[in-house]
């Protein structure tokens, strides 16, 4: 189940990432925005085509999220909500612990 989710998990990346490629550059302030006109020959116009690969790139990107979280639950779904406070006493814990043995005669410094 996990195999099949993670497969379909990297060609929706792979997916995603070229249709980013795809898109338009914005860098107008730069001089590399593309400026205007032409592309694939009238086969779409500019706002068509944007369009549609914003909404391409929306789809692509919730499908993403959505196999990320089914991959993150399948893969610690095993897992119990523990405490250490739930679990029982062990043998170390069992055994009474002993204060310090109080001295009567004051503590020394040892001499050097």
């Amino acid at each position: 189940m996990i195999t099949v989710i993670l497969v379909i998990h990297l060609l929706l990346a792979i997916a995603l990432v070229g249709v980013v490629l795809l898109q338009r550059s914005e860098g107008g302030a730069l001089g590399i925005g593309g400026g205007g006109g032409g592309g694939m020959g009238g086969f779409l116009t500019g706002r068509g085509t944007a369009n549609l690969l914003t909404r391409t790139t929306a789809i692509l990107a919730l499908l993403f999220i959505c196999t990320s979280l089914v991959l993150a639950k399948l893969a610690g779904g095993d897992r119990e909500a523990r405490s250490i406070l739930d679990q029982p006493p062990g043998v170390e814990q069992t055994q009474p612990v002993e204060p310090p043995a109080e001295s009567s005669e004051p503590v020394v410094p040892l001499a050097r």
